[in-house]
């Protein structure tokens, strides 16, 4: 999973689950082959994509490339059609990683005054712009508070602010009445940056609230997907074909003087924000910016499957089941071990969805689904959700033609699955069919115990739903078998002491009964969708749905 550090607490949004749910009638034949998953082919799976042989799974590495070989292969063995590139089983994503050159400037200028450089690293951090390799540029600086602007829920950090060929900077936060999902969308960098450039900005500087926060790290490099031609493709740091060329970050001292020059303070700003109150303002300082930047392209793949539909007409149609297949590699020792085997996350996510494909396979072609199906396991996770964010602008099929993603990333698979949280199905009609399946397996349905995790942007279903594409992503719940029901107390001590470390390998603590749980219920998710002569549809009114599937055919 994506890393993606917690910037306010957010409250969980109701989902729907007084409604109840149809009960699903299944043919014999899936029935059969529901009862065919077993434990020690998810384990199998994720024991070879988490051995040390392959490295951690970097992308352009040769482990990362046995990973590509292997679940091809698998995908192979169980009739699944190649749907990459040219007939083959996978789709090229041309990664870019930029470096930003030493000394870059930002200097302020008040009044008219000497420049006052900040220093870099400390006080300020730009991300190399992948596209131009110099950039210099002199503009008025203006605060956008949370940097939203959301009709749905009658908010706009813009309205009446004038930002055109200025630099925003932007408080990263969301109002405490935003629902979980929508706040964490919010804040989101990508989005924080596409609402600047809807207004004309020049750039963006985004500030932590907290004065313990640290400036984001890019001495690794930032990376992006660059297109045929050699243009940014997807980025989760730079906006392509818009005049947005500066995106960083400051420290929230930095803000804190440019409201003081401005009359203001951020204690001021601050109450009002958290009450929902825009407290937006020009400054009066002018920013001088100077940086370069340079570049190293490397070649990786996303791996692309597909089982045909039984349907004249909806097999036209697609219903995407995806897990990320690369990890970090070899990074710091922790402990003594430098390889980061990723077995959690992503091999079982991998597994998941391979055995997905298998269970696919077995039925009958007159007894498969209408739609076809695609199992798309990507690249680039890690590097900013860039893999699936490539496959989702431009899918190896029409991309109108995909109707929903089923992702699965990390699914946590450490104790007896009882109970579920699925992950933005809560705006779409996608409910329906998680309800469905978790009662037919006797799965309770549940709001996120951990809503200040953010899962819902960080995986890879997110990149599916900036395309206007409804998609899940199926969590644990917090239901136990002793009633306590506190599961996420578990899960929080085994993310401290595995998530993102060398430690999380084949030797941690595994249920592969409820990683056999995770098959099904994807599966069965994936299944009705497949069938259903209706289109999966975003709710009416719905956030995502007005801000992304507004183009889309319903």
């Amino acid at each position: 999973m994506m890393h993606f550090r917690s910037w306010l607490v957010m409250a969980s949004l109701a989902l729907p689950l007084t409604a109840a749910a149809q009960s699903l009638t299944l043919d014999k034949s899936v029935t059969s082959a529901l009862k065919k998953v077993k434990a020690d082919d998810v384990k199998a799976h994720i024991q070879y994509l988490a051995d040390d042989k392959l490295r951690g799974r970097q992308p352009d590495t040769e482990g990362y490339q046995m990973a590509v070989d292997y679940v091809t292969k698998q995908l192979q063995s169980f009739g699944v059609k190649p749907a990459g590139d040219n007939g083959s089983y996978v789709q090229k994503v041309r990664l870019r990683r930029a470096f930003l050159q030493p000394e870059p400037l930002l200097a302020l200028i008040e009044d008219k005054k000497v420049p006052t450089p900040l220093r870099a690293g400390e006080d300020f951090v730009y991300y190399p712009n992948p596209e131009q390799a110099k950039v210099f540029q002199q503009a008025p600086l203006v605060f956008a508070g949370y940097g939203i602007t959301a009709p749905e829920l009658k908010y706009d950090d813009y309205a009446g602010l004038d930002v055109d060929g200025k630099i925003v900077v932007v408080l990263r936060g969301a109002p405490k009445a935003f629902p979980s999902t929508v706040a964490a969308a919010s804040q989101d960098l990508l989005m924080i940056m596409q609402n600047a450039a809807r207004h004309r900005a020049t750039g963006v500087l985004v500030v932590s609230p907290s004065p313990k926060a640290q400036l984001p790290s890019v001495k690794r490099g930032a990376y992006s997907v660059l297109d045929a031609k050699g243009k940014v493709a997807a980025s989760r740091s730079y906006l392509p074909g818009v005049g947005l060329r500066v995106v960083g970050a400051a420290t929230v001292g930095t803000l804190q003087n440019l409201l003081l020059a401005a009359k203001s303070d951020t204690g001021r700003v601050l109450t009002a924000l958290r009450a929902g109150k825009p407290a937006s303002l020009p400054l009066r300082t002018v920013a001088k910016v100077d940086f370069g930047s340079t570049y190293k392209d490397l070649d990786s793949y996303n791996v692309v499957g597909q089982l045909p539909g039984s349907d004249k007409a909806l097999s036209k149609e697609y219903v995407v089941h995806s897990a990320h297949l690369d990890h970090l590699g070899v990074a710091a020792a922790v402990k003594g071990d430098s390889i980061y085997n990723g077995a959690h996350d992503n091999a079982s996510g991998v597994a998941s969805v391979l055995e997905i494909a298998r269970l696919y396979s077995q039925l009958k072609e007159k007894e498969r689904p209408k739609r076809s199906v695609l199992f798309v396991l990507q690249t680039g996770e890690e590097l900013g959700l860039l893999g699936s964010a490539y496959f989702a602008a431009h899918p190896t099929v029409p991309k109108d033609k995909i109707v929903a993603d089923v992702n699965t990333d990390m699914p946590t698979i450490i104790a007896p699955l009882l109970s579920v949280v699925p992950l933005g199905a809560q705006h779409s009609s996608l409910m329906q069919p998680v309800q469905r399946a978790a009662q037919y397996l006797d799965l309770a349905v549940e709001n996120d115990p951990e809503p200040e995790q953010n899962r819902f942007i960080r995986s890879d279903q997110y990149s599916f739903v900036m395309q206007g594409i409804p998609a899940l992503h199926i969590k644990y719940g917090n239901k136990t078998a002793d009633g306590k029901n506190n599961l996420s107390e578990l899960v929080q001590k085994w993310r401290a002491d595995t998530y993102h470390k060398p430690q999380d390998d084949i030797n941690g603590l595994f249920d592969f009964e409820a990683g056999v749980k995770y098959v099904q219920l994807n599966f069965l998710i994936g299944y009705q969708i497949a069938n259903d002569p209706q289109r999966p549809t975003w709710n009416k009114g719905d956030f995502f749905g007005s801000r992304f599937g507004a183009g889309r055919r319903q």
